[in-house]
């Protein structure tokens, strides 16, 4: 039987988790669009900073996100004062630290579909009439589900596992951030306290293996259905 601090960890996680892929979601579809089907003259440093969470330190992303968005920093102070928003310390500011962190993993599995997307099959809808629009939500984004689903499922996984920037930025606090890996750390620096830290690990474990079956088992129907579609 899960223990009430593990069942808190576990939900704040999920909730964590879940959140920061609804933030990353729509603006990772945007820049891998960018990215492929568009060409500026700051492509290499936008695609740069999209991948700069990827090689940077979490605790720098923690730090920054600190300093931002804290009730004294340039965009904290503002919210603070004119809508009342503090996310710093709070379970939003860790889905929002999880968000930035698995952000470039989503970029990526999105834009390799949508580089595998038959540009003739668009071209030729343009050609019949319709507006760029309607090809996207048509023919473009129905074929790019299966790297929308694999980078749904990454993030996801990347989310629930994320510490570095979660404890800089929100800190460790029971009930509002104390996420599963969060947990884990409090444990281990707990004496006589490794065994409830082997079964969030082994919990970690499980969810994370079933995120990844969840994900090859939607990405094989979605195929399935594509190809099925092809062939009519």
């Amino acid at each position: 039987m899960l223990s009430e601090f593990e069942i808190q960890a576990i939900s704040l996680s999920l909730k964590v988790a879940v959140s920061a892929v609804g933030i990353s979601l729509p603006f990772a579809i945007l820049s891998a669009w960018l990215l492929t089907r568009t060409q500026f003259w700051l492509k290499p440093l936008f695609d740069a900073l999209l991948h700069l969470p990827l090689v940077l330190p979490p605790v720098v992303i923690g730090y920054l996100l600190l300093i931002s968005f804290s009730p004294n920093g340039f965009i904290g102070a503002p919210l603070a004062k004119y809508l009342n928003i503090n996310i710093s310390f709070s379970w939003q500011g860790a889905a929002l630290a999880s968000a930035i962190v698995a952000f470039p993993l989503m970029v990526r599995a999105i834009r390799l579909s949508l580089l595998a997307v038959d540009r003739n099959l668009e071209q030729a809808a343009s050609t019949l009439g319709a507006s760029p629009l309607r090809v996207f939500s048509t023919i473009t984004l129905p074929l790019m589900i299966p790297g929308i689903i694999s980078g749904v499922i990454l993030a996801f996984a990347r989310s629930l596992g994320e510490f570095g920037a979660t404890i800089t930025f929100v800190s460790n606090i029971p009930e509002i951030t104390r996420t599963i890996p969060l947990a884990m750390y409090s444990f281990i620096q707990t004496p006589g306290a490794e065994y409830q830290a082997l079964r969030l690990c082994i919990i970690a474990i499980i969810i994370a293996l079933l995120a990844l079956i969840a994900s090859y088992w939607l990405e094989h129907k979605t195929l399935q259905k594509i190809s099925g579609n092809k062939g009519l």
